[in-house]
């Protein structure tokens, strides 16, 4: 195939993946968890879903929402002592069989950990059997040429993750100062605070 071609056809991929979401009222109940939350929210993922993990907990922080990233591999070496019992984890995997992510989950139960949210694709899922709530990220096919390579996967839970992070920020009502006072460096943090933007 033509490079370009293949360029287009991998985004449209993507873009199809994401399309077909369905926000169901699981998304409002995930949204009004975190809202109501008197913690902070862990987020946990393997391989290419802890990346995204960790990008939404640095996105959930921009927003005023307490968040941090525990790494299923680290949990296992008193990590997992950042768990509190008022805590909410939200974990990826769109297999939600990643052995290390369940084992996480299973010992923060253990801790009385306050919920967990999944967010998985598979129906068979043991991540769903962990989770007091499950957002379906549909069927999943990656356009990699092999079929294997994580793409229209992630980039379904980075814009599930982009959605709950933007309604829970509209819900708190935070204002582009309280934004910029949590986000004070570079561009971002000069625009959302008038005084501190240069003179044109």
């Amino acid at each position: 195939m033509e490079i370009k071609e293949r360029m287009r056809a991998v985004l449209e991929a993507e873009a199809q993946a994401i399309a077909g979401i369905q926000v169901d009222d699981s998304f409002e109940q995930a949204v009004r968890m975190l809202l109501d939350c008197p913690g902070k929210v862990v987020t946990t993922g393997i391989g290419k879903a802890g990346h995204v993990a960790r990008r939404f907990a640095a996105t959930l922080c921009s927003g005023a929402t307490p968040a941090d990233f525990i790494h299923p591999a680290e949990a296992a070496h008193g990590d997992l002592g950042l768990v509190g019992d008022s805590d909410i984890i939200i974990a990826f995997s769109t297999s939600g069989k990643s052995r290390e992510v369940l084992e996480v989950l299973e010992l923060a139960r253990h801790l009385n950990v306050g919920g967990v949210i999944g967010i998985t694709s598979h129906p068979d899922s043991a991540l769903r059997t962990l989770s007091d709530l499950v957002l379906n990220m549909g069927v999943i096919e990656e356009p990699c040429p092999i079929g294997m390579t994580p793409s229209a996967s992630s980039a379904v839970m980075s814009a599930i993750s982009d959605a709950i992070a933007l309604a829970l920020m509209e819900a708190k009502e935070i204002t582009r100062e309280q934004f910029g006072l949590r986000h004070h460096g570079g561009y971002l943090g000069r625009s959302a605070r008038v005084d501190n933007l240069p003179p044109e």
